[in-house]
């Protein structure tokens, strides 16, 4: 029977088998390989730790496995090697290059007393350092352990792709058979209805489903880390999309942590840094350290009879000279007169600066305003933030009038001072419980328990180890634009898991009719078992290569873009504003020190008004914020008894 021998030949091909097997290895094989790329960024962590270290014990030099160095250990680094461990440097400097670690790309100086951490290169120098972590707790293996922890752990959206393969699985199944069945009902042969049924099984499996969530986690954290951005679990970095409000530690975190001197004001500055170096150096206050690194390079003077007066300030005498250094309250307490620079301390105090008043004999010598300076990358982070649809909100426990002179320098919305730590948490559940999700930035152990509190917790790298204990998300380096990065990154893998769920749902709504034959009548095409073996593996290859867009990923600063790309405009806005905000004024009578004083002290007398008066070229140098007519400057200065030449 020819025609009977035909029909099997056809439809029994016994190679299905063998085909079907072949096209799921091989999509299987294509799968494990875009999966193994997910996995680099650990890799290239791992690799980055030396295998040697160069150790000094009973005073000779040996070279030991890198494992085998132990805390308190005295390691010696040279040029082109890379740091072994964790440490401090005792002896020698370096220029070393963090850029595997914190994302830093400029090589940073170390001196003696810095921390260095392991895997970084020394670029430059020499330096012997004491080992304090080493093995398992150095930052580069946590680094791993939490990279690694991050990827192997669920996001929510992960637990839902779980909930809808349990309930997915069972309805494919009875789908072919129902599909099977009615074939038969319909009056076609069983191996027809059989193939229908195989088809419907193969091309429904759910890999690209179960696929779609974890590699997109395992890619995003993996560039998290390239960046120098620690994700802790899949679940933080699911939240942290849905993040609204944004609350700010200051010290730290928006600002460097440290004071630094922002201004020096003086008649005669190199009398006052000399005397300010001679007497701060013998403090341990941190605004005294602040002046000493400023001023370190001036003349010593010989000091004795130190004395620290609380809520004042310090004396001493210095040249056989008393001096004092201190708040405007210890001057009136001396009966030394201020007033010569009391308008220009008060205008920097309301910036939020500390001054600090100095005087010798008795007499005035000039201040200096100390201030916790802002980070310079702080002003475009919030920005982005801004941009982004974020609140922003700052609390912190300094005093109002510095937190608004930082608010009002940074654009931020709303301020809140004067907290404790627990304030801070309680300003957390307030917002939380008001509906919005919220992320907490810190880097100080005051700073814990809100960071616990928020949805997501984001440590500053340079932070305490409890502030970063408490996190779900630490940032190697001390830069709040990585905050922005880490949403940023956030935003990105859920777009991708999402995109992955939408293609492996779309594929089976698409695919499963097919296979049931339900166009068979009337296109005369149905799906064999084996393109349905080769459909099932492209679509899992398919939402692996998405998730690997992710490796493609780059914040995106919308501030620094709008910034270059009216580049050209903004030169030429500059200069015109140049113009009017600042003038140069020619002054005729003015003979010393005295008189330049006079001037200056008119000057900036006027409202918008910041002068520096030049007594060598006879000039004044001024700056307006907003501007103000030529002769308001020039009647504050004939009146002060001196001629105006010209305003230029």
């Amino acid at each position: 029977d020819a025609a009977m021998v035909n029909t099997y030949l056809m439809d029994l091909y016994f190679e299905s088998a063998a085909m079907i097997l072949t096209l799921i290895t091989l999509g299987k094989y294509l799968e494990a390989r875009s999966k193994g790329k997910t996995s680099e960024a650990i890799e290239k962590l791992v690799d980055l730790a030396p295998k040697t270290a160069v150790v000094e014990r009973d005073g000779e030099e040996i070279t030991i496995d890198a494992s085998e160095v132990m805390a308190g250990d005295i390691v010696i680094v040279r040029t082109g090697q890379s740091v072994p461990v964790d440490g401090e440097i005792i002896e020698g400097n370096g220029s070393l290059d963090e850029s595997a670690i914190t994302g830093e790309s400029v090589p940073v100086d170390k001196q003696t007393g810095d921390k260095v951490i392991g895997a970084t290169i020394n670029r430059s120098g020499y330096f012997k350092l004491r080992a304090e972590k080493v093995g398992e707790d150095t930052a580069l293996s946590q680094i791993i352990r939490l990279v690694e922890e991050a990827g192997a752990s669920k996001a929510p959206i992960a637990k839902l792709a779980d909930k809808v393969s349990g309930v997915f699985v069972p309805v494919v199944i009875a789908i072919a058979v129902i599909a099977a069945a009615v074939w038969l009902i319909m009056g076609e042969g069983f191996s027809f209805a059989l193939g229908i049924g195989i088809s419907v099984l193969v091309i429904s499996c759910p890999c690209a489903l179960g696929l779609a969530t974890p590699t997109a986690i395992m890619v995003g954290t993996g560039k998290g880390a390239e960046n120098g951005i620690l994700i802790k679990s899949a679940e933080s970095l699911e939240i942290a999309h849905e993040v609204q409000t944004v609350v700010l530690d200051k010290t730290g975190t928006i600002t460097e942590g440290r004071p630094e001197v922002t201004d020096v004001i003086s008649d005669d500055e190199n009398l006052l840094k000399s005397a300010a170096f001679s007497v701060e150096r013998l403090s341990e206050h941190p605004l005294a350290q602040a002046i000493v690194r400023y001023t370190q390079d001036s003349p010593r003077m010989e000091t004795v009879d130190f004395e620290q007066i609380a809520g004042q300030g310090i004396s001493a005498v210095a040249d056989g000279k008393k001096v004092f250094a201190g708040n405007a309250k210890m001057m009136h307490e001396h009966n030394i007169d201020i007033s010569y620079y009391s308008k220009r301390g008060e205008a920097l105090a309301n910036e939020g600066k500390t001054v600090l008043y100095f005087s010798m004999d008795g007499r005035l010598i000039g201040l200096i305003a100390v201030a916790d300076i802002v980070k310079p990358t702080s002003r475009q982070a919030i920005a982005e933030f801004e941009h982004m649809g974020i609140d922003v909100v700052m609390l912190t426990g300094d005093n109002r009038r510095t937190a608004e002179a930082i608010r009002k320098q940074l654009g931020i919305s709303r301020v809140i001072a004067e907290v404790l730590p627990e304030d801070k948490e309680r300003e957390l559940r307030r917002i939380s419980e008001s509906g919005k999700k919220t992320a907490m930035i810190g880097d100080g152990i005051n700073d814990a328990p809100a960071l616990a509190r928020a949805d997501v917790g984001i440590a500053i790298g340079a932070g305490t180890d409890i502030a970063i204990e408490s996190a779900d998300i630490v940032l190697m380096r001390s830069d709040l634009l990585d905050a922005v990065a880490a949403i940023q990154l956030s935003r990105s893998v859920i777009r991708n898991i999402k995109q992955n769920l939408f293609w492996a749902f779309i594929y089976n709504i698409i695919g499963i009719p097919i296979a049931a034959g339900v166009f068979y009548h009337w296109l005369g095409f149905r799906l064999s078992p084996m393109l349905g073996a080769a459909a099932m593996s492209l679509s899992s290859v398919f939402v692996v290569s998405n998730a690997l867009r992710l490796k493609l990923f780059r914040p995106r600063y919308h501030a620094a873009c709008d910034i270059d790309v009216s580049n050209k405009h903004k030169k030429q806005q500059l200069s015109e504003e140049e113009k009017i905000m600042k003038k140069t004024m020619k002054i005729e009578g003015m003979s010393c020190g005295h008189c330049s004083a006079r001037v200056e002290s008119a000057l900036n007398a006027i409202e918008n008004v910041s002068a520096v008066v030049d007594l060598e070229n006879k000039t004044a140098n001024i700056t307006l914020t907003e501007n103000v007519d030529n002769a308001v400057l020039k009647k504050a200065v004939t009146e002060a008894g001196y001629e105006v030449v010209s305003i230029s």
